[in-house]
């Protein structure tokens, strides 16, 4: 059995357009990856605003069934209002919570992003969360 892909929001823009600084690195992981990767409501919210006129990309992607939605804010609001809550220093977005949620759920799964607030978040509690992500920013 395959370990679950979650993707955020940096990776997914930056597949979806080639004028973004790390278009060529995660387009280049997707040969590494199984298909679907997984990802929530928020993701594609931020992304679709991101992409703006090529927000249609990630809706060809849902399409291909290369990503899947695989969350429901419906069944798990209140564990990302608590992780929204815990982290509200850094602060943490919705769509952040959402993934963590997310890498609880799916056992042995690794969050794809860009972002360097992952590594300072923790599902279950106090476990780190597997990443896939640039070595440098």
């Amino acid at each position: 059995m395959t370990k679950p892909v979650i993707m955020d929001t940096g990776p997914l823009v930056a597949i979806a357009n080639a004028m973004e600084r790390h278009h060529t690195w995660a387009f280049g992981q997707l040969k590494h990856l199984d298909v679907p990767i997984l990802t929530c409501e928020a993701v594609l919210t931020e992304a679709c605003f991101l992409l703006g006129r090529r927000q249609h990309m990630v809706f060809e992607l849902l399409e291909s069934e290369f990503m899947q939605i695989g969350f429901s804010l419906q069944n798990d609001w209140v564990p990302v209002q608590k992780l929204i809550r815990k982290y509200a220093d850094v602060p943490m977005s919705l769509a952040d919570a959402c993934l963590v949620r997310m890498s609880e759920i799916y056992d042995g799964s690794k969050i794809f992003t860009l972002d360097g607030d992952f590594k300072i978040y923790r599902r279950n509690g106090r476990q780190v969360i597997p990443l896939i992500c640039p070595e440098q920013d």
